[in-house]
């Protein structure tokens, strides 16, 4: 008959969402991680990347002194609130010195973005190095990760280069791929295991492009790191210690990655020709 319409209306694979939730279709939702953040790159035309991790809950001066005022007054935990005051300062000098890095970037000749700040894009010392790109009017990025309890991405990344992940080795990836250099300021396990998974790529040459690294917070990371007895008993090479550079200034910093940076383009240059 003619007029009888169907009793079921078929539904295209690419619009089922169930089954693109399902466990079968796991490969395409990590493929998908691969190909959606890559066309946005390409999209922006950035070529490369400055990568920053470090804590969460490392509060901004502003914020860390409001805080110790309030506790003050209320009769709050005071030296918790003087702690985070003190470990602010990692929040500003993550702000300065991706501004700076910005501000220095913007400066190169060439049509693509190169150098670009690229946080974890949640807040703390992520939502620092975001703020202090868009402070220099730089595009920046923001790779969120969805976490059971929720991080939202911070207000300072560049809105078609905010992107949120479900797996983290797809975020993973995309901090080192397009990684020149790498910055870690004080963090948690998680900034631990962004660093170290880092610093096993480079030793095993899985990583063969020169990436420069610093260790920012020299108090902080001599307390929480000791690769010496590692070396001296012989699970790792004695040059493995230095595969990164250690400082409590922005200005070090800035000049050891500024000085870096070039020089490495230099040699690829001349490798190339």
């Amino acid at each position: 008959m003619g007029g009888m319409s169907s009793r079921y209306a078929a539904v295209k694979a690419y619009h089922n969402t169930e089954f693109l939730n399902s466990r079968p279709a796991r490969p395409i939702r990590i493929l998908t991680e691969y190909i959606e953040p890559e066309s946005r790159f390409e999209e922006f035309n950035i070529q490369d990347t400055l990568v920053v991790f470090g804590s969460a809950r490392i509060l901004s001066r502003e914020n860390a002194r409001a805080a110790l005022e309030v506790a003050k007054k209320d009769g709050g935990d005071v030296a918790k609130a003087e702690r985070n005051l003190e470990m602010s300062q990692y929040y500003e000098a993550a702000r300065e010195l991706s501004r700076r890095l910005t501000e220095w970037s913007k400066t190169l000749k060439g049509s693509a973005k190169r150098f670009v700040i690229c946080s974890g894009g949640g807040p703390g010392i992520m939502e620092a190095a975001n703020r202090g790109a868009s402070e220099a009017n730089g595009e920046n990025i923001g790779l969120n990760i969805s976490l059971p309890f929720e991080q939202n991405d911070n207000p300072y990344i560049t809105r078609r280069l905010s992107l949120e992940f479900h797996y983290f080795f797809m975020r993973k990836f995309w901090f080192n791929y397009l990684a020149k250099a790498i910055i870690v300021m004080p963090g948690g396990f998680g900034t631990l295991d962004e660093f170290m998974e880092t610093v096993t790529l480079i030793q095993t040459t899985k990583i063969k492009k020169k990436l420069p690294m610093v260790l920012f917070g020299t108090e902080f990371w001599s307390r929480i790191l000791h690769f010496e007895p590692m070396a001296e008993y012989g699970t790792i090479s004695a040059e493995d210690v230095d595969l990164f550079f250690r400082t409590d200034s922005v200005d070090e910093a800035f000049e050891y990655l500024t000085t870096e940076l070039l020089r490495i383009e230099d040699v690829e240059e001349e490798e190339e020709g």
